[in-house]
């Protein structure tokens, strides 16, 4: 089940800033919006909002897959170690561990 957060996301096709335009409160044990000061679309209904639990179910998803990818690939610095030697010696290693990350983390 996807959280409110993610369903305003959905409902924006952005991500708001949590902070400033919309404000989300839980002090009854469930979150509702408290401030809407977004501007380019009205308050969403919890019907509308409600309409979009397969959409922000498959963002946070994705979001999930693309956390355990960061993780699995390497630091930068050993990324550009693999693609120096790739071309120095003619070999494939960066692609391949691109691929096996992606393999073992697919989306959708």
């Amino acid at each position: 089940m996807s959280n409110l957060s993610t369903k305003i996301i959905a409902y924006l096709g952005r991500t708001p800033d949590f902070i400033e335009e919309v404000i989300l409160q839980n002090d009854t044990g469930t979150d509702y919006i408290k401030e809407w000061n977004a501007t380019d679309k009205a308050k969403p209904t919890d019907a509308q909002l409600n309409a979009l639990s397969s959409q922000a179910t498959a963002l946070e998803n994705t979001a999930k897959i693309d956390a355990k990818r960061q993780t699995e690939y390497l630091s930068w610095q050993q990324q550009f170690e693999m693609i120096y030697k790739d071309q120095k010696n003619g070999t494939t290693t960066y692609k391949d561990h691109c691929d096996k990350v992606r393999s073992d983390n697919p989306k959708g």
